[in-house]
């Protein structure tokens, strides 16, 4: 291939929105619930999320969560809470949530036990299911 036309890396937008996709699959992946079904629901926050992070660049730094946000507002319509906590033994079941809610550096949060449970991407080193 000519050096002059090889292609460069992807434009920043292209490479957020690849971040957050890779960092919620690895979630869904980790916890064995990344069938084809639900992989289209990531794909669908990808392509609502690109169209309002063009209108807005400087949120490119918010796609993780708020894919997350997405596909587990997604989840819970059609399947039910998603992803369990790890950290209360006892009592109801219920979902941890993805702190901040718009924002940099998203974790996955029980609010019940008030702790950091894992990044968004990071689900694979807890015992959330």
């Amino acid at each position: 291939m000519d050096p002059q036309h090889a292609p460069g890396p992807p434009p920043p937008l292209e490479q957020a929105l690849h971040a957050a996709r890779a960092l919620v699959l690895a979630d869904l992946m980790s916890r064995g619930v990344a069938e084809a079904d639900v992989v289209s629901l990531v794909e669908d926050s990808v392509a609502h999320r690109r169209w309002w992070v063009e209108q807005w660049p400087e949120g490119a730094g918010f796609l993780a969560g708020l894919v997350a946000q997405d596909v587990q507002d997604a989840l819970l319509e059609r399947y039910g809470r998603w992803p369990l906590c790890p950290v209360c033994g006892s009592g109801d079941p219920h979902a941890l949530e993805v702190e901040p809610e718009l924002g940099p550096d998203p974790h996955w949060v029980c609010h019940k036990a008030g702790v950091k449970v894992a990044a968004v991407g990071g689900l694979g080193g807890t015992d959330a299911s």
